[in-house]
């Protein structure tokens, strides 16, 4: 077997578009799945049960069911029940960030609860409101505790929206799929694929990591 080299040169610009649009439907679904999560993950922890209640549901059921039937709900049910169709790159991003939001209130959940009571009994002291105390003393404080999850998150993100290729949306996936339906180059392109992939979940890795670091060394000054 012979691998096509001049395939791949070819291809690795119509790839590198559908990088990019991977790129940003995970940058969009974290940072609306971010908005959901911190709300959802202090609603776990609201002393009211119909609060704490609804967010537990939400976490449970999107968590318990897979992200590709998550899309078809959105894409292919939620269009039957308000009689209109709904476009693929809204359908992608709002499954995607509603999933993401389930795995973002449970990291956000723990990394309130790691932060000791004392903090919110302080703040309370000083004459602050739950929200004030919450906002300025302790959510800034389980944020630099859930960067490395939240990195994770990013990156488990990033590969998942591989599935929304199955409405047809041309993220990197898709790109992959069509420009092997026209060659028939089924191995070069997909190893292109992977490899793009892989430069991606490693960048994201290293800025992670290098957040992290920089966290660190500004709490010990």
């Amino acid at each position: 077997m012979n691998f096509d080299f001049d395939l791949v040169t070819r291809s690795f610009p119509l790839l590198l578009l559908g990088a990019g649009v991977t790129i940003q439907i995970t940058a969009l679904s974290v940072g609306f799945g971010l908005v959901i999560g911190v709300f959802m993950g202090m609603a776990r922890l609201s002393k009211m049960w119909v609060i704490r209640s609804f967010a537990a549901v939400y976490v449970d059921f999107i968590r318990g069911t897979p992200l590709l039937v998550q899309i078809f709900l959105i894409y292919f049910a939620l269009p039957i029940i308000i009689g209109q169709r709904i476009d693929p790159f809204i359908a992608a991003i709002t499954a995607c960030s509603i999933n993401s939001g389930a795995y973002v209130a449970e990291i956000f959940r723990g990394g309130i609860q790691s932060i000791d009571k004392g903090q919110m009994e302080a703040g309370r002291s000083l004459g602050m409101t739950w929200w004030q105390t919450m906002r300025f003393i302790v959510l800034p404080q389980a944020f630099k505790r859930v960067i490395p999850p939240l990195g994770n998150e990013f990156i488990a993100m990033l590969k998942d929206s591989s599935l929304v290729s199955v409405i047809g949306f041309e993220e990197l996936t898709r790109r992959g799929q069509l420009i092997i339906a026209r060659t028939y180059g089924s191995f070069e392109i997909w190893l292109t694929v992977a490899f793009i992939y892989l430069v991606m979940t490693l960048s994201i890795s290293r800025l992670v990591a290098y957040l992290e670091r920089r966290y660190k060394i500004d709490d010990k000054h």
